[in-house]
Formats: structure tokens, sequence, C-alpha cells
């Protein structure tokens, strides 16, 4: 934390509406540091966004399928080696809390940990990958979700099932074939989905909120393009990022060279090969977030204290590129 010390408070200096002032800031501060991968083919930027689905605060009708918010018998341990684990107390032994499964056969069931109900379990599953999302209502209200925490379960991408058995081909996965699928296969999805045995928790955030970003993992709202998920190993969380990649914006290719934020993190990111991008919320974003998948360049800015030790670590093998 030391190494960052003497840029934020000079950051606070720092006039927000002075582009060339901003710019000295990050020349005088920081030092480029280019993220690599083995092969030195660059970094794969994935898409991520709230979506937005029709759900009622009460079960009824074509509302049967519940949102749960985070039980409060969910826990996290940490063993004698140091490892966490996710589970829940059984007695005097700690025990792995219910899979996707259980929790669809009724695990949670009579607990009265329902947020809101939902219209329809595939619109649920694909909010939980994304980790948030945003529920109109039918008096056109819409509730805010959050991610707060999951079962403890491993995540299988349920692309990898799905070529394992048949249903999509190795080279033609993506959110909008998986989804295709489950929906014209409405007696398998279930099954399917359940192969994912991970089970994410929401939280509702405050109703006046739906002008920003879902918070990330730093808990400050996400902002669309700015935005990305990283592995926290690989590059610090707050960093300041460059990109430098072709996007899908609003159905055509666009390159963006552009100042971002490493603010959140990804269950899908291992590594500097990958990072998600932030893309907003709602349809097109949905649109833009299933189209995005490109290789660019991916330069982390590095207080110039950090950026030495980085270069170092690198020069005796520890480093990333």
């Amino acid at each position: 934390m030391g190494d960052w010390l003497a840029a934020c408070d000079a950051a606070r200096r720092v006039a927000p509406d002075n582009a060339a002032a901003a710019r000295d800031f990050f020349q005088a501060w920081f030092q480029p540091y280019r993220i690599g991968t083995p092969d030195r083919q660059g970094t794969l930027f994935a898409g991520y966004y709230e979506p937005e689905i029709r759900g009622s605060l009460k079960r009824g009708g074509i509302y049967q399928t519940p949102v749960y918010r985070r039980p409060p018998d969910l826990q996290r341990t940490r063993d004698a080696q140091g490892h966490m684990h996710t589970g829940r107390k059984e007695g005097t032994k700690f025990v792995p809390y219910a899979t996707r499964a259980q929790i669809d056969g009724g695990a949670l069931a009579h607990h009265k940990l329902e947020l809101l109900w939902v219209a329809d379990p595939v619109d649920l599953f694909f909010m939980q990958v994304q980790g948030a999302g945003r529920v109109r209502l039918p008096n056109e209200q819409v509730v805010r979700l959050s991610f707060d925490g999951h079962n403890g379960q491993p995540y299988v991408p349920l692309g990898q099932v799905m070529v394992q058995k048949g249903y999509l081909e190795a080279g033609h996965v993506s959110l909008t074939a998986i989804r295709d699928w489950l929906e014209t296969h409405p007696a398998q999805a279930r099954s399917v989905m359940e192969a994912n045995p991970n089970y994410v928790f929401f939280t509702e955030l405050p109703s006046d909120s739906t002008d920003v970003g879902t918070p990330g993992a730093l808990g400050v709202p996400l902002t669309p393009g700015r935005s990305l998920a990283v592995d926290r190993h690989a590059i610090p969380l707050g960093a300041p990022v460059w990109i430098n990649t072709a996007v899908n914006a609003a159905g055509h290719v666009e390159t963006w060279k552009r100042l971002g934020f490493a603010q959140d993190l990804s269950r899908d990111v291992k590594g500097t090969g990958r990072v998600d991008l932030y893309l907003g919320w709602g349809p097109e974003a949905a649109q833009d977030a299933a189209a995005q998948h490109s290789v660019g360049q991916l330069i982390v800015l590095l207080p110039r204290k950090a950026a030495k030790e980085a270069v170092r670590d690198a020069a005796s093998g520890d480093g990333a590129s």
C-alpha cells in the first residue's frame, strides 16, 4: 500500500475536468508495464454486463423461480493449511453447502430467503453468471441486485458441459448459443444448468442507483467501458490500465485505446491471459457482451517504485511479462 500513497495524494490535487493535468499526473507518477502471456499473443478481452429480466415481489402466475438472499448459515472458514472453505456448521462439523440441484429441489424453501420471483430460470442462471442484474417488476419499477456470495461449490462452465454432452460444437460456444439451446430444450435445461453446482446469492441495492453500474469488488460502482474484472493475483485491484483492443459496440467493431481501471473480479479470469470488460446494463449491453471476444494489449500503470519491483521479479522468473 505504501507504494501507492504518494500517487494517491497527488491525484487529489488534479482537477477532474482538466485532461492535460490528468495526463501529466499519470506520466509523472506511473510506469507503464506491459502485461503479456507466455506465447506473447496478447490479452483476451471478453465482456460482461448486468442483465435486465422480468420478476415480481410475490410468487404467482409465471413468477415461480425464487431469487435468494445470502442464507444466514452460510460461512467461510480457513483450514490448517490456510485455505478458505465455504459451507455451514452441522453440529461440530463444517460441511459443504447445498448444491444448485439441491437448492433447485427446495433445500432453501420455507426459510424466508426469497428476495423476489422471476419468470424464467434461465434468466436467473445468466444473472448468477454475471453476478448482478436488474429485475423489472410488473409496475415497471426496477429492483437492482448485486452479488452477495455463493455456496462455495465449484464453478463449472456450462459451455464445457454442453460440448461434452454433444449439445454444442467446440468452436461454436458463446453466451448466445448456450442461451438459445437452453430456451429451445426446456425439458433438459434444468439438468444441464445443474451440472454447474455453483449458486450465487444476491442483495438488493438502493432504488436510487439505477443510473450507475453495479458495485464491483472494491465496492465502487462500475463504469461501462472503463471497468475491468481481473485476476487480483496478477493485476492489483484499483490499478489504472491502458486498454488497446477491438470492441463490439452497438453492433459494429470499434478500436478502443483508453484508460480503464481494475475494479472487479471474475471466476473465469485467471492470470494475465484474459480480462473482462464491463459493458453496462440492458439488452444492448447484453448483445455487446455476447459478441465481445478480441485479443489486444493491456498495459498496467504501476507507481514507479512498484514497477521497478515488478520488473525485478519478472527478471527472476516470478513476473507476468
